[in-house]
């Protein structure tokens, strides 16, 4: 299993560009516990930039355990059942977080 530094590493070869016509925004994630850390994706040009650190403007932030991300990126936990149950966490521009989904394969 990768560890949660890893699937930010290899975040840019997961994205589709075909999905992200006009989409030009940054996420922010903040993974708590152990091997977390923050780290932020700028999504423009149909392109995927991911960095440690946080950004200086996001348009949305993710917040979520590092276990519950791992879980969710290796496709035990669904995304929106963690929303619902409170295990991830989302603030900003909840339109663009319902679109998410499509702009990375897990």
């Amino acid at each position: 299993m990768p560890t949660v530094k890893e699937t930010f590493d290899l975040m840019p070869t997961k994205f589709k560009p075909a999905n992200a016509a006009g989409v030009n925004k940054t996420i922010q994630y903040e993974i708590g516990g152990e091997g977390g850390g923050t780290w932020h994706a700028v999504i423009k040009d149909g392109t995927c930039t991911v960095n440690a650190g946080p950004a200086p403007a996001a348009d949305l932030t993710i917040t979520m355990a590092a276990q519950d991300w791992l879980d969710m990126i290796g496709g035990k936990l669904n995304g929106q059942m963690a929303f619902m149950s409170g295990k991830l966490k989302l603030k900003g521009d909840m339109g663009f977080a319902m679109k998410m989904g499509s702009l990375f394969s897990v």
